[in-house]
């Protein structure tokens, strides 16, 4: 092939198919890419920086849940020890209440059987009449 054709060839070429195949200087690494003193790059360690700081934030969430979980549980202790302080205490006056009046009516009661036997009929229980059997 002379020139011309070699020339017409490659003019054929470049319309055909694009541009004309450039040779690229090799590849350096970007930034991004660059292994750093410890064998990471860049993009890992703000990786990490970045799962870092939502790991971080996760916890903070998880520990103000506990502590309103543990405030929550403690107001719900001291609130059950009130109810049980409130309840014994009201069980306590009313067995007081209950034993007072039944000392109240066994001295009554003492105080007519003496009242009987010494004469007064008046302070005398009715008799119980029997019931057939």
């Amino acid at each position: 092939m002379s020139g011309t054709s070699l020339m017409a060839s490659f003019a054929l070429a470049l319309l055909a198919g694009g541009q004309a195949p450039v040779q690229q200087a090799p590849a350096t690494p970007s930034m991004a890419e660059k292994k750093l003193a410890d064998g990471t790059t860049a993009e890992e360690r703000a990786n990490t920086a970045r799962l870092n700081a939502e790991q971080a934030a996760r916890a903070q969430t998880d520990n103000i849940i506990y502590a309103q979980e543990v405030s929550a549980a403690q107001q719900q202790v001291a609130h059950d020890q009130q109810v049980f302080a409130d309840e014994t205490a009201a069980y306590e006056a009313e067995k007081a209440r209950v034993a007072a009046m039944s000392a109240e009516e066994r001295m009554k009661w003492e105080a007519d059987v003496a009242a009987c036997k010494a004469g007064d009929t008046t302070r005398c229980a009715a008799p119980v009449k029997e019931t057939p059997r």
